[in-house]
């Protein structure tokens, strides 16, 4: 009988879904161990895939998506010293088609991606499945989990070819500020690497501006991923971006036939929507989200459990490394047990997540504030 490939069988598994199978199937547990929108979509964004539906709107669109969509993507990027062609948008099946999409258009087998470490998963997962090597880049507490250039910059080999940087964060809540990101940037353009920018939060950061990396871009190295999973609560809808630098156009339609030929027609159209559309139900998410990070703050502060101030994202990271010993994960599964609540172990996101846990702020305040009481005191 044949064999598997052989880099498939590297994919690590995922933490965070371990012990969130455990809460489902634990009777009464409160789940603050993913990122699912507890917020309902937008009823003018349902009504547009209705309508799409309704008049058999239900063929083939061109491998980048709708060119409406697409404009309206570009439009939305568009910002002070970042300028976004149509052309440059390529429409994917969610923010992870467009993390394997970039990942694919940049790496060969071998060859190295520098991922942020604590990190989301599939950063690293992508990067196997492709039979690239994930090299984690070690965020630490001391820089208030922010990546340190000259720390990033000693992790590069002759077989790196990918900067992968996230902000706002998964699993972190931090942000990049601008002159963080130009030393960055700068650092790949003088080794020569492509930078893959997660910037799936962008509409959810506290206090401090969005700064995209294509604003550093000056000879077209940067590609960005997008999302409207949790911006607009369309996380089942499947609807992503891409935008790629002007030299990798020529190539992305055979590159998308080859993957998923087009996202869904309706899918497509809702997104679109979503865009140009009534923003009210965004501006009301990013408000909630805000106050449950507050929330969780003061039941973790009454509590005496640190955790790394939000400045964007849809989680809280907590230090709970004097409650868990040195086995976050053990300790999150007996939580599941014994607490009857589920938090993301932070060693699910890499070595440097040993010690800490994950909040989702995306439940709801009542269960936010009862899964937190039901930690132990700090």
């Amino acid at each position: 009988m044949p064999t598997l490939a052989p880099h498939v069988q590297t994919i690590p598994a995922s933490g965070i879904r371990r012990i969130t199978e455990l809460a489902w199937s634990t009777p009464g547990a409160i789940v603050l161990s993913v990122g699912e929108p507890d917020l309902p979509t937008a009823q003018h964004i349902l009504r547009a895939a209705v309508d799409t539906l309704v008049r058999d709107d239900t063929r083939y669109t061109p491998n980048g998506g709708i060119a409406a969509l697409r404009a309206a993507i570009a439009a939305h990027l568009t910002s002070d010293g970042v300028s976004i062609d149509p052309e440059q948008v390529w429409v994917t099946a969610g923010g992870a088609q467009a993390l394997h999409l970039g990942l694919s258009l940049t790496v060969t087998a071998g060859d190295e991606v520098l991922v942020p470490d604590p990190g989301y998963p599939p950063f690293s997962m992508a990067s196997h499945l492709l039979q690239a090597v994930p090299v984690p880049y070690r965020l630490r507490a001391e820089d208030g989990f922010r990546p340190d250039p000259d720390a990033v910059e000693a992790a590069i080999t002759p077989r790196t070819r990918v900067l992968l940087l996230n902000s706002p964060s998964n699993p972190l809540g931090t942000t990049l500020p601008a002159e963080l990101l130009e030393r960055l940037v700068d650092l790949a353009r003088r080794h020569d690497l492509w930078v893959l920018s997660d910037e799936c939060y962008e509409a959810f950061t506290y206090d401090v501006p969005h700064v995209p990396a294509a604003r550093f871009d000056t000879d077209g190295r940067v590609l960005t991923l997008h999302t409207f999973s949790k911006t607009h609560a369309m996380t089942g809808m499947r609807v992503g971006a891409l935008v790629v630098p002007r030299s990798a156009v020529p190539v992305m339609a055979a590159v998308q036939e080859s993957i998923v030929s087009c996202v869904n027609t309706s899918a497509q159209h809702a997104a679109l929507a979503a865009l140009t559309g009534p923003q009210s139900d965004v501006a009301e998410a990013a408000r909630t989200y805000r106050a449950h990070r507050d929330l969780a703050a003061a039941v973790l502060d009454e509590l005496g459990v640190p955790y790394l101030p939000a400045t964007g994202g849809l989680y809280l990271w907590a230090d709970v490394s004097r409650l868990c010993g040195d086995d976050v994960a053990a300790w999150a599964e007996d939580l599941v047990l014994t607490a009857g609540v589920a938090v993301a172990p932070g060693s699910a996101f890499g070595r440097g997540g040993e010690g800490w846990i994950r909040i989702s702020l995306t439940a709801t305040a009542d269960d936010l504030t009862t899964g937190l009481s039901r930690l132990p005191r700090g």
